[in-house]
């Protein structure tokens, strides 16, 4: 398993779960050729700075914050849904900076999450079997052959849509739009009147008045790029490994190989087999690395799989995406922390609460009650408390849209509410609303944290 023996096409020696099957394997070489060829949607350094950065997440001197959409789709690309995703996320972060006094580490699942894992390679509607749908760069979610056999043309237009996508959030981050002083015009319409709209205002009013202060001792943010800009990173799966391998680039600094189809990529729970094709190409590239984990995934597997991944034990290589479910998250995760500091692994530990409480609802709809998700993330903080370890980040599946998706929330949202506007093209996501909740949930949990901490170190002040 030596760096020696890996190269980028040398997962294609191993065997691979979820890959689709074109038909014209001439068109799919073709394609692959094409994007070997294209410009690098991110940078070498880029993916290094975030390595970084999570090297401070792993300890504890940083939060994670990691969302975004179930699956991009072709359909819904517009500069408005971009913009909106991108005013929650500054939204969410902001309010855990904030309370954690912790630099926020935002990535997004943008610019990149096309591609599905599904259950079962054929979808039987009506007596009709057709192949699954598998995200827009593979095939379309219309129940339709023609448009159901994948397509490897639809590569070009998801790397053409990621590159506009990334271009949008590159001048939204660094362009002015993310300046502290602009907290207030985040917050979307819909949400203005929602029972988090006057939490989020009373926070940006305190912002405001330490912008004020900053000001009228002569630090003014326009002189201060880290207040009027920010760092903003791209992720997803890295499922379809054609595409992945036609984007991994020579860095001419170092030599080493990088996917430059994002910053960060992770393994899904369905494709972590440690010989299997998607270890064996992520094991090689140099970019920081996530690694979903579920309830089957066992401490003695887990340590093999960080052994293949992160031999050298890089702090900020390895995020571990906890995905158990509300209801297993206290039996499962224990034993995975014990077993990764009993070995002395340095990772990022991230909360994942979307992926174990699915249930399917009235009307066949797939939903997620939002409380299940709430009580993940409580007993996620609530574990590493015990275990003495830093709970380094959460993981969610998001929109900036006024959605209908998830049960519950501040308002309430029942299963009758669901058909109202559920618009996702896989999984239920998180509406606006519903994302600032958890922002909120995720700010009093690093608080009480950072207090305990702080009572530990000094226990006279307690008395």
């Amino acid at each position: 398993m030596s760096a020696e023996n890996w190269s980028p096409s040398s997962w294609r020696s191993k065997p691979i779960e979820q890959s689709p099957v074109y038909p014209d394997a001439a068109a799919l070489a073709e394609v692959e050729r094409q994007l070997a060829g294209f410009p690098p949607l991110v940078f070498a350094g880029e993916a290094r700075k975030l390595k970084r950065m999570l090297g401070k997440v792993a300890n504890g001197e940083a939060f994670l914050l990691q969302g975004g959409d179930c699956a991009e789709s072709f359909g819904e690309h517009s500069a408005d849904n971009i913009r909106d995703f991108f005013r929650v996320f500054l939204q969410m972060a902001v309010v855990e900076t904030f309370a954690a006094a912790l630099p926020v580490v935002k990535v997004g699942r943008v610019a990149g999450q096309f591609a599905k894992p599904r259950s079962a390679p054929m979808e039987d509607v009506g007596g009709v079997s057709l192949p699954s749908y598998r995200g827009d760069i593979v095939n379309d979610i219309a129940f339709n052959e023609a448009v159901r056999v994948p397509d490897p043309h639809r590569q070009l237009m998801a790397y053409r849509q990621s590159a506009a996508t990334l271009n949008l959030i590159r001048a939204f981050a660094t362009g002015g739009y993310a300046n502290l002083e602009n907290a207030h015009q985040w917050m979307l319409g819909f949400v203005k009147d929602s029972p988090q709209s006057a939490r989020y205002q009373a926070l940006a009013d305190e912002i405001s008045a330490t912008l004020g202060f900053m000001r009228a001792i002569g630090l003014d943010p326009e002189s201060h790029q880290e207040l009027r800009q920010t760092d903003f990173y791209t992720s997803h799966e890295a499922l379809l490994l054609g595409y992945e391998e036609a984007l991994t680039r020579v860095d001419s600094t170092t030599g080493d190989f990088y996917s430059t189809s994002g910053h960060m990529i992770w393994i899904g729970d369905r494709t972590r087999q440690e010989d299997h094709a998607h270890v064996e190409y992520m094991r090689g590239v140099k970019n920081p690395i996530g690694l979903k984990c579920g309830p089957s995934l066992t401490p003695d597997g887990l340590l093999r799989l960080i052994d293949v991944l992160n031999p050298e034990n890089e702090p900020g290589r390895l995020t571990l995406i906890c995905r158990f479910g509300a209801d297993k998250v206290e039996a499962g995760l224990p034993q995975l922390i014990r077993a990764v500091q009993a070995e002395g692994r340095s990772v990022v530990w991230s909360c994942d609460p979307m992926h174990g409480n699915t249930v399917k609802a009235a009307g066949g709809y797939k939903t997620r009650p939002f409380e299940r998700i709430m009580s993940e993330i409580r007993s996620f903080f609530a574990v590493h408390q015990s275990e003495g370890t830093y709970p380094g980040g959460v993981h969610l599946e998001m929109t900036g849209k006024n959605v209908t998706e998830c049960t519950g929330g501040a308002r309430a949202i029942s299963e009758a509410d669901l058909r109202d506007r559920y618009h996702t093209y896989c999984d239920p996501r998180l509406n606006a609303e519903q994302a600032i909740e958890v922002a909120f949930l995720i700010a009093e949990l690093l608080k009480a944290r950072r207090d305990q901490r702080g009572l530990a170190a000094h226990p006279a002040a307690a008395e």
